[in-house]
């Protein structure tokens, strides 16, 4: 008598017993001894989840963790919304794999003593797309030829870490990266052709480089042109983090995951030679997707990015988002954004489970085919920055059939008259307080235009900034290493105090003109409210300050803010 697919037994994922639990079937790894060795033998511990019923295979969802975390992070049932238990029940097999340096895939101490062969090298590779990425591919196509997983139906999600690893699995879409960096056709160990069809990433970077060492310039090939700016608290943290939580490689060890030489040489500053730029080549081309061609189709991709993320700001999900738009005007990338993701956001619940469910929704069409496409090719999703921070939800939501059209409108502002700007100048107590690792937005500061400093403001009419605020201005610059930070406040004249709505930072390349977006921000300013802008040449923890010192003159400053509203019309 055949026996029927809802009581056939189940497959055993990388040959793990599967039990029952929360109405699916949980197959962990059980001890270290369990452990899957990947390409190069390096021992990961991976769990999968599987649906409570049917033989297999599967559409399967990886589900990537952040830094210095492991595959606990979404086990279930929380996060709610976004784990994998919930995942599963839903007809998924579900990867969770911590990657390898942390957790136990030769994270913690004792896991690289139980197999200290397979460990010598198992160290943190910072996302690097020949070991982090490939990792997964690895997990993913033995799960292939084991009945598992379906080859035409692979997805990938993660937040962070996990995010910048999904955004290179989705570029790489087909192929895997060796580790001389060539690129060669996915298959599973049995030959079958596989390819990602479907990745939502939370909170990506898309240039490692750019991200950790800003100078203001989102192109393709702009990271070290000039050398940016070290965004210094989060750095220092995910250092600390990195040797805390995990295996980082010793100094010198791996020219290609030596974290801590190349954190000690960029902590020193300017002046920035040669050697400086050769590490940031290194991460520009591995630990990122600039540079991977697109010329086998698109995957379809969902990007959330954060107004307020001061580590991964929208910016680096907008790149790729232009980028796949630019190849082609129906390629299936959208964008998810709101007051989310790293510090300072606030991550309001009511947005995250709105966007938690467009993410199975994608899910659900690309990799189940269960009606509908998920969110339309282009289209963007948005929430505002809405206070107080423990608020359930932002404001909108704002849609648009593409980032450009969320806004309808431009408010602009100027201060012509010169004014000095100088690496000594502003509240270094403030700058203090602004640390994006210890700040509440929503809390007001005092309003104070500091020495040193340049400010540009306008009256508000009551308007909800939405996009890339843009700056520009004349300069003459003496001295060396000049850079600027622009800061947005919402100032409240019944109060006094005033509110940090967007920041970012440039590294002043010519001594005539600087022109540069802020971060990005979503925020409504009440009407009679001042909407003001700084500009000042330090602003540490945030951004390292300069070696050295340096003026900058400013005149002509003019300020562009993209508005939800339209222009008012004018009388004939």
């Amino acid at each position: 008598m055949p026996v029927s697919v809802a009581s056939a037994a189940p497959p055993a994922p990388f040959g793990h017993a599967c039990t029952p639990r929360d109405g699916a079937l949980f197959c962990p790894t059980a001890d270290d001894a369990a452990r899957v060795p990947s390409f190069d033998g390096v021992p990961l511990d991976v769990d999968v989840w599987l649906p409570a019923t049917g033989d297999g295979p599967f559409p399967t969802v990886a589900m990537l963790h952040g830094f210095g975390g492991s595959k606990l992070d979404f086990q279930g049932p929380k996060p709610a919304g976004y784990n994998a238990m919930e995942l599963a029940r839903k007809g998924y097999a579900v990867v969770l794999p911590s990657a390898r340096g942390f957790g136990r895939s030769c994270g913690v101490a004792d896991s690289r003593t139980a197999d200290p062969v397979g460990c010598a090298r198992g160290w943190i590779h910072l996302g690097d797309q020949r070991y982090e990425a490939r990792d997964v591919q690895w997990l993913l196509a033995k799960l292939v030829d084991q009945l598992v997983a379906r080859p035409d139906e692979l997805g990938v999600t993660g937040i962070s870490y996990g995010a910048g690893t999904t955004m290179q699995l989705a570029l790489l879409a087909d192929r895997i990266r060796r580790p001389d960096g060539v690129t060669e056709s996915w298959q599973s160990p049995d030959g079958v052709p596989l390819h990602i069809a479907a990745a939502w990433a939370r909170w990506p970077w898309t240039d490692l480089a750019d991200a950790l060492q800003r100078n203001g310039r989102l192109g393709l090939d702009t990271y070290a042109s000039p050398v940016g700016v070290e965004i210094e608290a989060y750095v220092n943290a995910l250092y600390t983090l990195a040797n805390t939580s995990g295996f980082v490689a010793p100094l010198g060890a791996d020219p290609g995951a030596d974290l801590t030489g190349w954190n000690q040489r960029l902590a020193k500053g300017e002046p920035y030679g040669a050697d400086v730029r050769s590490i940031l080549q290194q991460i520009h081309a591995y630990h990122g997707v600039l540079g991977l061609p697109i010329d086998k189709g698109i995957t379809p991709l969902l990007i959330q990015s954060g107004w307020t993320d001061d580590l991964f700001p929208v910016g680096q999900g907008l790149r790729i988002y232009d980028l796949l738009r630019q190849k082609s005007k129906t390629a299936p990338v959208a964008l998810q954004l709101g007051d989310l993701g790293h510090a300072r956001a606030a991550n309001h619940a009511a947005d995250l489970a709105a966007f938690n469910a467009q993410g199975l929704a994608f899910f659900e069409a690309r990799l189940r085919h269960a009606g509908g496409s998920g969110p339309a090719p282009g289209s963007v999703t948005a929430y505002t920055q809405t206070c107080p921070k423990a608020a359930t939800h932002g404001g909108g939501p704002y849609k648009a059939a593409s980032f450009a059209a969320l806004a309808r409108g431009e408010l602009v502002f100027r201060h012509k008259a010169a004014q000095r700007v100088t690496s000594s100048g502003g509240d270094a107590a403030l700058s203090q307080k602004l640390s994006p690792l210890s700040v509440d937005q929503c809390k007001g500061v005092a309003d104070d235009i500091a020495r040193g400093t340049a400010v540009a403001s306008v009256r508000s009419p009551g308007v909800t900034v939405i996009g890339m605020p843009h700056v520009r201005a004349a300069v003459a610059v003496t001295g060396h290493n000049a850079l600027l930070v622009g800061r947005l406040w919402d100032v409240n004249p019944a109060t006094g105090h005033q509110r940090l709505v967007d920041r970012a930072v440039v590294r002043l390349r010519s001594r005539k003109l600087v022109s540069f977006d802020l971060n990005g921000s979503a925020y409504k300013f009440a009407r009679g409210h001042q909407i003001k802008l700084e500009l000042l040449g330090r602003d540490s923890p945030t951004y390292r300050a300069a070696n050295g010192t340096f003026s900058v003159t400013v005149k002509q400053l003019r300020v562009a803010l993209p508005t939800r509203e339209r222009p008012a019309k004018r009388a004939p």
